[in-house]
């Protein structure tokens, strides 16, 4: 992982983290680039060449011209909704569920759709039973509120839940969710794989017991 600074969110301070994976050939396959300062260049070109710049959402693509400039060989990945609002770069094929062929079988992944304003997705690491979500789960401490979050900001990040103990996704994106169905089915797809893990880009991320944090995570989507 990469850990990135603090960026504004609607007046909302949010951390930011990439995730960084070596395939078997040894290229590097990179989930929601951050802000490509020169000491992370730099342990990026030790890792290896950078093969794949994967947005998982609409909102995690700021990056992506600058990491594609220092790697103009790798391919860009999204679904559909990045690729539709980043018209100015080139794309692979939009990413739905079936992980393409190129990433050597070494994830598996679900599209989360049913929302009119909103799609994300999710993956998973299957060689370290890790979940990686984008925005689907939020999981602020108290500490990263106290020093970051004004004391209004603090109370709202309760009521929404975005916060450790439950880490569900902002408010505004559960009830957009108009059909669940969709979602549902790409949450089963994810807990089969039966992961240990789940990091996220927005707070604490999950070190074991990865079954029972999505299930409290996304006990808003699994309700009939």
């Amino acid at each position: 992982m990469a850990e990135g600074g603090v960026v504004d969110f609607y007046g909302f301070p949010y951390p930011t983290r990439s995730v960084i994976v070596r395939l078997p050939d040894g290229k590097l396959w990179i989930w929601s680039p951050i802000a490509l300062s020169d000491e992370l260049r730099a342990e990026v070109q030790a890792l290896g060449p950078v093969a794949h710049l994967v947005s998982p959402n609409k909102i995690h693509h700021l990056f992506l011209p600058d990491w594609h400039a220092d790697w103009p060989d790798a391919k860009l990945w999204g679904p559909k909704s990045t690729l539709r609002k980043r018209n100015d770069l080139t794309f692979e094929a939009a990413l739905e569920n079936t992980p393409p062929e190129a990433w050597q079988g070494v994830f598996e992944q679900a599209l989360f759709r049913g929302s009119p304003l909103f799609e994300e997705v999710a993956f998973v690491h299957r060689p370290s039973g890790t979940v990686i979500f984008a925005d689907l789960s939020e999981n602020f401490s108290d500490d990263f509120l106290c020093h970051h979050w004004k004391p209004w900001q603090r109370s709202i990040a309760k009521v929404w839940g975005i916060v450790v103990g439950k880490g569900y996704a902002p408010l505004e994106l559960r009830l957009s969710w108009l059909d669940r169905a969709p979602a549902r089915k790409a949450l089963e797809r994810i807990l089969e794989t039966r992961p240990q893990r789940v990091i996220m880009a927005h707070g604490d991320w999950i070190r074991s017991g990865g079954e029972a944090y999505l299930h409290r995570a996304f006990k808003w989507l699994l309700r009939p």
